[in-house]
């Protein structure tokens, strides 16, 4: 099933369900013929729709909204922390084509702080789902959920068949006693490739997608850090407010302390390309990835 089979067969049998766009309609283009009024697209004013989205929520209504994941969560900020955030009204941002995957797009497109921006705002619920199986599997619970949330869409097929999710927990790949890789969205087909490269040079490794970022599943951190020699966090952002920033709050609160490597962005957009010509260059292919965790303490 698809993002917007999901979408459309859970609005036709809700009528509390209201899609909305600010003129991004690439995962919903089908659907003003099947929701009629129930499919509100507010042109190119992001702030807008948000606004609009709380009203209507206000009303009963569950607005699911979709925008460029960028323009969604810094140029609608505000709006979001205002109108939807201060009152915990269930709005469903679906943020588009976050982290990598605007891979042709500069800076100004690159949603690469939108995890640290969005976590900030109490109440709100942040997801990032591996592929589009991943994604299917989640958006139940997340649409079910009171909360606001905002997740990171991606449609990009996998090979990875997921289990089910339970709201605020991380899905265990398996347990390594020499390194644990803890990854979120669309590296985690990498992440499983740069396991099974790792592995072939002797080394225990674990891996957990960390489809669920706000809750995040601290047991499975925590797990991770006393079962491990190192902890690897893998993500498509910004060092700050991103993966890394959530396991040094966990440790930290649980007063432990832990070996853990990032590999993240650290302080720098991405150069735009193609999207494996982004991966080559930024170091995030696997085997890129293994060889940069097997040198780290040498």
């Amino acid at each position: 099933m698809t993002y917007e089979e999901l979408l459309t067969e859970t609005a036709l049998k809700d009528e509390r369900f209201i899609v909305m766009t600010a003129e991004n309609r690439a995962l919903v283009r089908n659907m003003p013929k099947v929701l009629g009024h129930r499919f509100v697209d507010t042109g190119i004013t992001e702030q807008t729709m948000v606004g609009m989205a709380a009203g209507l929520a206000l009303r009963g209504r569950i607005p699911v909204i979709h925008a460029l994941a960028p323009f969604l969560t810094m140029r609608a900020f505000e709006f979001i922390r205002t109108d939807v955030g201060i009152a915990r009204l269930p709005v469903k941002l679906s943020g588009f084509i976050p982290g990598f995957l605007s891979d042709g797009n500069g800076p100004t497109h690159q949603a690469i702080e939108d995890v640290s921006i969005l976590r900030g705002i109490p109440g709100m619920e942040v997801y990032c789902p591996a592929d589009e199986d991943d994604l299917v599997k989640m958006l139940p619970e997340v649409w079910s959920s009171p909360a606001p949330a905002y997740v990171r869409i991606n449609h990009k097929k996998g090979s990875y068949e997921h289990e089910a999710y339970t709201p605020g927990k991380a899905e265990v790949i398996g347990e390594g006693s020499d390194i644990t890789l803890l990854v979120y969205g669309f590296l985690f087909e990498n992440a499983l490739k740069t396991k099974e490269l790792l592995e072939k040079q002797g080394l225990s490794v674990g891996l957990v997608n960390m489809r669920s970022l706000k809750p995040v599943d601290e047991d499975a951190i925590v797990r991770a850090a006393g079962n491990s020699k190192r902890i690897v966090t893998i993500e498509d952002h910004f060092r700050t407010g991103g993966l890394y920033s959530i396991v040094a709050e966990v440790l930290l609160g649980r007063r432990m302390t832990a070996d853990v490597q990032a590999l993240s962005l650290g302080e720098r957009w991405f150069k735009a390309g193609t999207l494996n010509q982004v991966l080559e260059t930024e170091g995030f292919t696997p085997e890129k990835m293994a060889d940069k965790i097997i040198t780290y303490a040498q």
